[in-house]
């Protein structure tokens, strides 16, 4: 059987870490990160230097294909890469939070996969759309995949528990993604769809950096607004109801904020997840349960780490791209079942 650990947080493992460990790994984020995005503008096909790079960002020559490369590919597609993974880490971290369930994920429930059912059907039957208007379908096909998710949790007998939760986002999951390839089949948008589909930021440009970025900050924002209440509400409804929290007004704004990360990040990415999974666990174990701690130390961590996995979809297979769902999913997967098997407590 599947465990999970599905207590409340232990109040003392709350406050028992020093916010100073926090302020080395924003430091310490922020290094890599600057590190990351340098080496993500130099890697490549074509054969970039670090001073080609200055020279293109502080003295642009657009009769020099190098810098045209540098300037309208490169450089979009890495502050691509950090948006979104600091988007799906933080919307992880928010849901893993909110739900008690540290097996929570907006690829394992399904989110991811009702935007893309969404923007399937509007790239199929209006291509002409622009990428902003995009995002709003996103955001639609996102809390349409949650509401189908929860919906189908509470029609089973039972109290909603992390496994039926984990159960309809993967029914949901995959029916979406099996009705989205039926709509790419046709309507001939196969081609168009498949990378977009196992993920990648390789299209990427300034107009995916200029349309999500309002959003993502947004979210983040609103996340770190949202933290110390996240932190009490781990503590159980109880307790947080107890404190004078209203619990329903932070799953509902916490829900919102999930969407506002999740619907400008699919468009731009399309289907990459474990990003949500993986990022929240590793500061827990760095910071432990204060989700004033958690929020930003994630928000840092995803997108170091899919700057660099990005860096591997271009290096892994060159000349050709390894799409980038297809490198978290090889590091996700193997992280899933460690944790499903570390929990100590039944899922039912």
């Amino acid at each position: 059987m599947i465990k999970v650990e599905t207590d409340r947080a232990d109040p003392k493992e709350i406050v028992g870490k020093s916010p100073l460990i926090m302020l080395i790994i924003l430091l310490g984020g922020v290094i890599c990160l600057l590190f990351g995005l340098a080496l993500s503008v130099i890697s490549g096909t074509a054969d970039i230097s670090l001073s080609t790079v200055w020279e293109a960002c502080f003295h642009f020559n657009a009769e020099l294909e190098t810098h045209q490369i540098v300037v309208n590919l490169r450089l979009p597609r890495a502050l691509t890469g950090a948006l979104i993974g600091a988007s799906f880490a933080v919307a992880g971290a928010m849901m893993q939070g909110v739900t008690r369930n540290p097996l929570a994920d907006t690829g394992l429930l399904g989110i991811n996969a009702g935007s893309g059912l969404v923007l399937a059907i509007v790239i199929a039957f209006f291509p002409s759309l622009s990428f902003g208007s995009l995002i709003y379908f996103s955001f639609l096909g996102a809390g349409l995949g949650v509401a189908l998710i929860y919906g189908l949790a509470y029609a089973v007998r039972g109290a909603l528990t992390p496994l039926r939760l984990i159960l309809a986002g993967a029914v949901i999951g995959t029916l979406m993604k099996g009705m989205t390839q039926i709509i790419s089949l046709l309507t001939g948008t196969t081609y168009e769809l498949a990378f977009w589909s196992a993920g990648g930021i390789s299209a990427a440009e300034w107009v995916q950096v200029k349309m999500i970025s309002p959003w993502v900050i947004t979210g983040l924002i609103s996340a770190i607004i949202l933290s110390p209440k996240l932190t009490i509400l781990s503590l159980g409804e109880e307790v947080a109801t107890g404190l004078g929290q209203h619990t329903s007004s932070i799953k509902l704004i916490s829900g919102i904020t999930v969407l506002l990360l999740v619907g400008a990040s699919v468009p731009a990415v399309g289907g990459v997840g474990f990003i949500g999974l993986i990022i929240p666990h590793i500061v827990r174990f760095l910071v432990g349960e204060d989700y004033r701690l958690i929020i930003p130390c994630s928000a840092m961590l995803g997108a170091v780490i899919v700057v660099f996995a990005d860096i591997g979809a271009k290096l892994i297979n060159m000349p050709y791209e390894t799409p980038l769902g297809s490198i978290m999913a090889v590091i996700g997967v193997p992280f899933f079942l460690y944790l499903a098997r570390k929990e100590t407590k039944p899922l039912l």
